[in-house]
């Protein structure tokens, strides 16, 4: 049977074209992939904490024309309009082809030359999706089998891939159907999603040396965000111009080498939604379990979020107790 066959048939939904791939009873399958989120590291959360509603992903999904970069190549990839709260999180799941997937897909918007946005209506009960993972609002991005030919020594792998993202209806179920046909009844299909989800944040109190009179002052930072980065562009009055420094001695302001430590903060709630100690920083505040240097500290670290209290300048606080 291939993955798109005869069995395959076409639903409307609230005005808008809709497939569903045939479904069969399967095993429960899993993620391929554990991500790494750049500065917040691996997720050490559940990110499906972080998943939003099917109305608000219809809405919030557009495709951007990306002009070729050191990091992308040039295409129309997905994004979220809003994308101070939201961000796409890129998902890998095996998904057995036999039966076909169970995924019901409707088309969003579609232009005559094939582009569009295609994401997931629904994952039917009793499907090879259903359990995977994916969920209603994702949008599959890439499919790629692996075929075979010969036998014993002779036997040849082949990977064959064909990518999906931001295709209009039509186009997505040429894609999938131009697969080969699975050849064993175990064979499976790797699917590549992308998936909107919330920012995570983390609610920071900020409070001064009481002899300063200043109000405590509360900011809302993204997981991943550098401390000291985060602060200053908020206006926060952070380095501590008295404050020896540890480099070099004497006092002054920062150095900008991560090594005078004028920047240190005193945590008192919170601590583990920073990132860990790297050796140097260990050493430059081994008498202090309670700072942090906020240039070497990201929040959010593991995408966790959650809420923190710092001292600025703590310093100032020990001299007046």
């Amino acid at each position: 049977m291939r993955l798109v066959s005869v069995a395959t048939f076409l639903l409307y939904l609230n005005q808008t074209r809709a497939f569903q791939l045939p479904t069969s009873p399967r095993p429960r399958n899993t993620v391929l992939y554990q991500n790494t989120y750049a500065s917040a590291g691996t997720a050490k959360v559940n990110m499906d904490t972080y998943n939003i509603p099917l109305e608000q992903s219809i809405e919030q999904w557009t495709a951007v024309l990306q002009a070729k970069s050191s990091m992308q190549e040039e295409g129309v990839f997905l994004r979220p309009k809003n994308d101070k709260d939201l961000f796409v999180d890129t998902l890998t799941f095996a998904v057995k082809r036999e039966g076909g997937l169970g995924l019901l897909l409707t088309e969003l918007a579609g232009r005559e030359d094939g582009v569009g946005i295609t994401i997931v209506e629904e994952v039917l009960e009793g499907s090879n999706a259903e359990g995977v993972g994916i969920i209603p609002g994702d949008s599959v991005v890439a499919l790629t089998v692996l075929t075979s030919s010969g036998s014993g020594m002779n036997t040849k792998e082949e990977r064959v891939s064909v990518s999906t993202e931001c295709l209009a209806y039509e186009a997505t179920i040429g894609a999938i159907a131009s697969l080969p046909p699975p050849t064993s009844a175990d064979e499976v299909v790797i699917l590549t999603v992308k998936r909107l989800r919330r920012q995570p944040k983390v609610n920071i109190k900020l409070q001064y040396p009481p002899y300063l009179n200043e109000p405590d002052v509360n900011i809302e930072l993204f997981a991943g965000e550098n401390l000291r980065r985060a602060m200053l562009t908020r206006g926060i009055k952070l380095n501590d111009k008295l404050a020896e420094r540890f480099d070099s001695g004497g006092t002054g302001d920062c150095g900008s080498d991560g090594t005078c430590a004028t920047c240190v903060v005193g945590v008192t709630k919170g601590m583990e939604l920073l990132s860990p100690m790297k050796e140097q920083e260990g050493q430059i505040l081994k008498k202090k379990p309670r700072w942090r240097m906020a240039c070497k500290a990201v929040v959010g670290y593991g995408m966790a979020e959650g809420d923190m209290t710092i001292q600025v300048n703590p310093r100032q606080w020990e001299m007046e107790l």
